[in-house]
């Protein structure tokens, strides 16, 4: 795979009005991604720029609006490294949760309903699928991002 036609991907249906870093991006809509950060945080605490980017296989500056809308909305802060100024990790505003705790007790609930679905024995080999293909995923950005470079 070659260099990304921008030009081109500008000109995409759904591409109008969007940052070009987003149309290349379409695997999720902007505010899934910013449920998926923000979940991502839950899960693992503080996180540096770099690796929210990695982890949801965004560009940098997609990161960093990201965080810019995450931050305005109050679900999040960035906090500058005491040693080095340069490093910035995000960390989740207990505070600003509760839209998002509600939000994700609603779809627990229906989730809920979905593993009621299969046995006891079957949901570990649900889970294990589930990681593997995000694990496929992350891959998959991955190579495309070097062979895109």
């Amino acid at each position: 795979m070659g260099q990304v036609d921008v030009d081109r991907a500008e000109r995409l249906p759904g591409a109008e009005g969007r940052r070009t870093d987003d149309v290349l991006t379409p695997e999720l809509p902007p505010h899934l991604r910013d449920v998926a950060a923000v979940i991502l945080l839950e899960m693992r605490g503080p996180l540096a720029v770099g690796a929210i980017a990695e982890e949801l296989g965004l560009p940098s500056a997609s990161t960093t609006r990201l965080i810019d809308r995450l931050e305005k909305a109050g679900y999040v802060r960035r906090v500058r490294g005491e040693r080095d100024r340069r490093t910035v990790t995000v960390e989740l505003l207990e505070d600003g949760l509760g839209d998002y705790e509600a939000t994700r007790d609603s779809a627990r609930r229906h989730l809920d309903a979905v593993g009621a679905r299969y046995a006891p024995e079957q949901i570990p080999v649900l889970l294990g699928l589930l990681s593997h293909i995000g694990h496929a995923y992350r891959a998959a950005t991955q190579e495309l991002r070097k062979s895109s470079s």
